[in-house]
């Protein structure tokens, strides 16, 4: 399997002062940005804050962005031999998010503890896809109970380190549906998929107690009960709710096809967003944000969902809902997970067959555009690899329409 570092791969590392000026100069007051555990950790409490030091600085003092500081963002460092099933995760990621936050304390007060635990355990714990490659729900299961558990102890360690941090907590939105012609067993699986959809966030926030309809579940696929009624103390505080929707990934319906159940994509528009947003201010109440959002395709559809998804948080926050930011996801063209599998695709859906594509089939940059392979177009900034391998970054349309709306 091959190493995938975003910040390598897309020329982030040689190119990070004009990746960050040209967020500033798009108008943005913050930036999200992933400060990897496992490069600034190289083994247990042995920390290289150089890198970081000069990058966070020059963000927040010379440009006058908020970083909001990802301290987990899928990986964890190989001296963790069972990534995030192995029993020292708890204890070691809240001790990186401690000396961050106190390293940091008033240039970084914004920190994520991990970004997506949905998707993190399906990748890490149900489908085998990343260490510590566990399979099936009772994988699911260890793998979010771990990472629950480091949640809660960094939010702990956070608050000792820097008590005026702001925890911002982000999920994966999701969104599930079947026909209504399916049989009663696919309509319960779908309603299965919704429920653990909010699983995580309701562990983390000691919601699952014997009265929730998911606890059985969570004690049959191997969860223990001094886990859960742990979960119940010392519940944390999270000060902003993160939400991540994508409108042609995030909403799935769930077909059966020769036995076998697949989710399939369908692009919902800004109405998805709108519902992402309803149910996450109507389930927890608290003040949220759009964390992570972007299409893929030809200009004019992603310069089409900036003025759309933009216009419906204004229409949102207009009616009471208390949405505090918006990011666009990802600031520059990135390299697709499947690199790290040889080109195999590595995600839990199928992407819609009405797209023009096949079922199965990744959706990568034109190499004959100038671009390496695996490269996806999803950015703010356009990345164009010259023939000598460097690494171009040039505006799009979604770029004009995100400065616009944001002079607005």
């Amino acid at each position: 399997m091959s190493r995938l570092d975003e910040h390598a791969l897309t020329g982030h590392d040689d190119r990070w002062r004009d990746d960050m000026a040209a967020a500033a100069e798009f108008g943005a007051g913050g930036l999200r940005y992933g400060v990897s555990w496992p490069r600034v950790c190289p083994a247990p409490g042995v920390y290289d804050w150089s890198e970081l030091d000069v990058r966070l600085e020059y963000a927040t003092a010379e440009l006058g962005l908020t970083v909001i500081a990802d301290l987990v963002h899928y990986g964890t460092p190989t001296w963790l031999d069972g990534a995030f099933a192995d029993p020292r995760y708890p204890a070691a990621i809240a001790a990186f998010a401690s000396a961050f936050a106190a390293r940091y304390r008033g240039v970084v007060d914004h920190l994520t503890p991990l970004n997506e635990p949905l998707t993190t355990a399906s990748f890490c714990g149900l489908r085998g896809v990343w260490p510590p490659a566990l399979t099936g729900w009772t994988g699911w299961t260890r793998v979010t109970v771990s990472i629950v558990e480091g949640i809660r102890q960094t939010i702990a360690g956070v608050r000792a380190a820097n008590p005026d941090a702001v925890i911002v907590h982000v999920e994966a939105a999701s969104m599930y549906s079947s026909s209504s012609s399916s049989p009663s067993s696919l309509a319960e699986h779908t309603a299965l998929l919704a429920g653990i959809g909010h699983l995580p966030t309701d562990l983390l926030l000691g919601r699952v107690d014997a009265g929730h309809p998911l606890f059985p579940w969570l004690l049959a696929n191997g969860a223990s009960p001094d886990d859960l009624d742990r979960f119940l103390v010392d519940v944390p505080v999270i000060d902003v709710l993160g939400v991540n929707y994508y409108p042609d990934l995030t909403p799935r319906v769930i077909e059966e096809v020769d036995g076998q159940i697949r989710q399939v994509t369908e692009n919902r528009w800004a109405e998805g967003l709108e519902y992402a947003l309803r149910t996450a201010h109507d389930r927890y109440g608290l003040p949220m944000a759009v964390t992570e959002t972007s299409i893929e395709g030809d200009e004019s559809t992603r310069r089409r969902w900036a003025e759309d998804s933009i216009a419906a948080v204004r229409r949102l926050r207009a009616e009471g809902l208390d949405i505090r930011g918006y990011t666009w996801w990802p600031l520059l063209d990135f390299v697709d997970w499947s690199f790290a599998s040889g080109g195999r695709n590595v995600e839990e859906f199928m992407l819609d067959p009405g797209s023009g594509a096949t079922p199965t089939a990744e959706v990568y940059a034109d190499v004959t555009q100038g671009v390496t392979p695996f490269l996806r177009r999803m950015g703010l900034l356009h990345v164009t690899e010259t023939v000598d391998g460097e690494l171009l970054r040039s505006e799009t349309e979604a770029s004009t329409a995100y400065r616009k709306e944001t002079s607005a």
